[in-house]
Order: C-alpha cells, then sequence, then structure tokens
C-alpha cells in the first residue's frame, strides 16, 4: 500500500494537480497540509469522485490539513495534544485497520517559526515538545505508526542546496534541528533517508530567483516510520515531477510503500 504527504499550498489552487495525480498514482492514504480551507468549502467532490474518503481539519486562509483515504479511517484525532489555546489547525490523525494490524497516520504541519528571536520560533519549538511527546504516547500502542508532514526542518546540511543562506532561518536552526533528531531517537526512521543518501534530494523548491529550474531546494517533508511500521516498509520516494506541473505547489509529494 501507498501512503503520501504532500503540502498542497491551498487546496483550490491545486484541485487539477491533486486529482491528476490521486488518478496516476492511485495512493492508499494521502496527507495533505497547508489546504487553506476549512471542512464546508473544501472542495471534497472531485476527490470523492475517485473513490477516496475526506477528512479535514482546516481553518479559513492558512493552515489546516486532512486526510484522504480508499478506506474510511475507523477513528479520526484533529489537534496536537498538550496545548488547548493552540486554535493553529495543523495535526489530524487517522486509524485504520489494514489485515491484523492497526495503521496510524498522522498528517502533520509543524510551525515556520520565523523570524527567530521572536515568539512565532518560541511557538514552533513549544510545538515540537508536544510532537515528540504525542509521539511517545502513541508508541507504546505498539501500532504501525506514520507521522507524515511539513516538518519545516531542514535535518542536515545535506538536505539544502546552500546550506550558508539558511543560517539564520528558522528550519535550520540548531534547536530546530536538535529537536527533529530527539523525535527520530525515539525509534522512527526518516523513510527517504532510510533508502538514500544522495545529495540534491528536495520536496520543496521557493517560486523565487528560478530556484526550481536551478534545483535550489530543500527537504522539509518527511515521513517517519515507528519500528513496527518499519517491519513493513518497502520503499520511498519523491515525486519531483509534479513541482513541473502549471500551477504547482512550492512542495511535491513525498511517497512511501508499505506491505500489506
Amino acid at each position: 500500500m501507498l501512503v503520501a504527504t504532500w503540502n498542497i499550498n491551498g487546496i483550490k489552487a491545486r484541485i487539477d494537480a491533486l486529482t491528476a495525480w490521486l488518478e496516476a498514482r492511485q495512493p492508499d492514504i494521502v496527507c495533505l497540509q497547508e489546504i487553506k480551507s476549512q471542512a464546508d468549502s473544501f472542495p471534497r467532490a472531485p476527490i470523492e469522485a475517485l473513490g477516496y474518503h475526506v477528512e479535514t481539519h482546516g481553518q479559513k486562509g492558512f493552515n489546516g490539513v486532512a486526510l484522504l483515504s480508499k478506506e474510511k479511517p475507523s477513528e479520526v484525532i484533529c489537534r496536537l495534544p498538550g496545548d488547548e489555546n493552540d486554535d493553529h489547525s495543523r495535526f489530524v490523525e487517522g486509524v485504520w485497520q489494514v489485515g491484523a494490524r492497526r495503521l496510524r497516520v498522522a498528517s502533520l504541519y509543524l510551525p515556520n517559526g520565523n523570524p527567530i528571536g521572536t515568539e512565532k520560533f518560541t511557538y514552533k519549538l513549544a510545538w515540537m515538545e508536544r510532537l515528540i511527546a504525542h509521539a511517545q504516547t502513541l508508541l507504546e500502542s505498539e501500532d504501525d505508526l506514520i507521522l507524515a508532514g511539513d516538518y519545516n526542518v531542514i535535518p542536515d546540511p545535506i538536505d539544502v542546496a546552500n546550506p550558508e543562506n539558511w543560517l539564520s532561518d528558522a528550519l535550520f536552526q540548531p534547536e530546530s534541528r536538535e529537536a527533529f533528531r530527539r523525535l527520530i531517537h525515539l525509534g522512527f526512521a526518516d523513510a527517504v533517508r532510510a533508502t538514500t543518501d544522495a545529495a540534491k534530494t528536495y520536496t520543496f523548491w521557493d517560486y523565487q530567483a528560478g530556484a526550481w529550474q536551478k534545483n535550489n531546494g530543500i527537504r522539509i517533508d518527511h515521513v517517519l516510520l515507528s519500528p513496527e511500521a518499519q517491519e513493513r516498509f518497502v520503499s520511498a520516494g519523491i515525486d519531483s515531477h509534479v513541482r513541473g506541473w502549471e500551477k504547482p505547489s512550492d512542495h511535491v509529494p513525498v511517497v512511501v510503500e508499505l506491505r500489506h
């Protein structure tokens, strides 16, 4: 089965690209971020026409996450635990029964955090601490667990075309990267890096300065697999060609294959 993540950067603007990709790729579960849409205005009809169930946790104009799946989840959890005052729509989690095993998949949109030295960076780091705590709790269930989405973290210098240009950016700060490593060290595998250590492996290219044409990218969209999910792991890939489509998102899908 195929599980994918894609920061769509506005579902209404990218609906044609999304449906074309769904038809071609046929993923079983898709995690979307930055849908920038509330539930009542989400364009679900063309997605449902392709046989997908839609779960959204949206916000008007910004943020927002969604789960698309060929089978309806048995359980859906919205919002990351740990802060009742956090009203950003950045997290949705679904549970599916796959054979004799339970598969739990979360779509997450981690805060950008810029500029550093402000409350936005503080919020980013606090959100990461909440994610780590929630992940620890979920691991205790021993479900097949996947945490997928736009982490807004560049893990290592190999994950960015020009590291020197990102030294003052929240995505590449030591604190952000250290928190990401602590999440990984709970027992997760970075699916893409489990299959390749190649440089120039990116998931995002800015709209400015010909970044796509120059392959001036960064890798910030990640799929993390729990030890149980790793037992079913087959392959991972990045559908970078989608960035060259008409009216593209600045992110591209990351796709993981699991054994049933």
